[in-house]
């Protein structure tokens, strides 16, 4: 694919990675934000990065940081909007990137759930506003789910794929706008059984994780659900399918086990405690635990 002017805005969490692997598959990378300590620290948490994983430290230098909306998104052929999980601010920002950007720029929202219909909605050309859902952290999960709406041209759908294809991603066309795409939507979906097998006293949290990274966990990276039912047999899956869905989960709200965690402050990592206790050692021991497998999964 030619190389593209990419702009990003936000340089947080999210931000800062997608601009590091744009500027690693050779494109010119402009990036914003209003905290200008993002921007400060932008160029060394992504020289950083490329270092810890043994990758090319000059890409840092197709990243270029403003402090200027227009001036980072004037020219720019693909705009990433990575900011935080807030619909009215998302909306806010987009209407300023349809007056400052060229009218045939396309404009994308980095969101994990929100709807990107309800996001692009008062834009006046919607057919280029399109939905890419990066997963944390953007440099090493390799999913983007690229989210279209009933407005967005097969063009912009198409371009944002081979974008990031070309960009060693893995692009997924979510065809229907819904909450929650496809990945949190069957994440969650484990979450909520999850949440309901600890509420009903069936087994403690621990238990869980063991079960689930102990069994089924192992395959999912190379065996995936739809896979998995057609080896073992839809008429097998069925006939499960009869016994155990009555039973599982299905309530339509949150757990309210999970609610009376929040409203006891017991926030996991951020109070030490939420279905477990969390010591900052154990904190530290978790994170490192997922990095090394996620950096060893690259190569896979």
């Amino acid at each position: 694919m030619a190389k593209a002017r990419i702009a990003v805005v936000g340089a947080g969490l999210m931000g800062h990675g997608i601009a590091q692997v744009f500027a690693l598959a050779g494109h010119e990378v402009k990036i914003t934000d209003t905290v200008v300590k993002n921007l400060d620290t932008v160029a060394s948490r992504i020289t950083a990065n490329l270092r810890d994983l043994g990758e090319d430290e000059s890409a840092v230098e197709r990243v270029q940081p403003s402090v200027d909306l227009t001036d980072a998104v004037h020219d720019a052929d693909y705009v990433v909007e990575a900011v935080s999980e807030n619909l009215e601010l998302k909306k806010k920002i987009f209407a300023e990137l349809e007056r400052r950007t060229r009218p045939d720029t396309i404009l994308a929202s980095n969101t994990s759930v929100i709807p990107i219909t309800a996001i692009m909605q008062d834009l006046s050309r919607r057919e280029r506003a399109v939905g890419t859902h990066w997963w944390n952290p953007p440099f090493l999960v390799p999913l983007v789910e690229v989210i279209g709406t009933q407005w967005t041209s097969p063009r912009t759908i198409e371009w944002t794929m081979e974008l990031h294809a070309a960009a060693g991603k893995t692009p997924a066309h979510v065809k229907k706008d819904v909450p929650g795409f496809i990945g949190n939507r069957l994440q969650h979906a484990l979450w909520r059984e999850a949440i309901s097998l600890v509420e009903h006293g069936i087994c403690d949290a621990k238990t869980v994780d063991d079960v689930v990274k102990a069994s089924f966990g192992r395959r999912l990276a190379v065996l995936g659900p739809m896979e998995n039912a057609d080896q073992v047999g839809t008429d097998l899956t069925l006939a499960i399918h009869d016994v155990v869905l009555p039973a599982i989960e299905n309530r339509p709200g949150p757990s309210p086990y999970l609610q009376d965690l929040v409203a006891n402050g017991k926030l996991g990592f951020k109070s030490g405690e939420g279905f477990q206790k969390w010591s900052p050692e154990q904190q530290a021991a978790l994170r490192a635990r997922v990095m090394r497998h996620l950096k060893a999964m690259r190569d896979t």
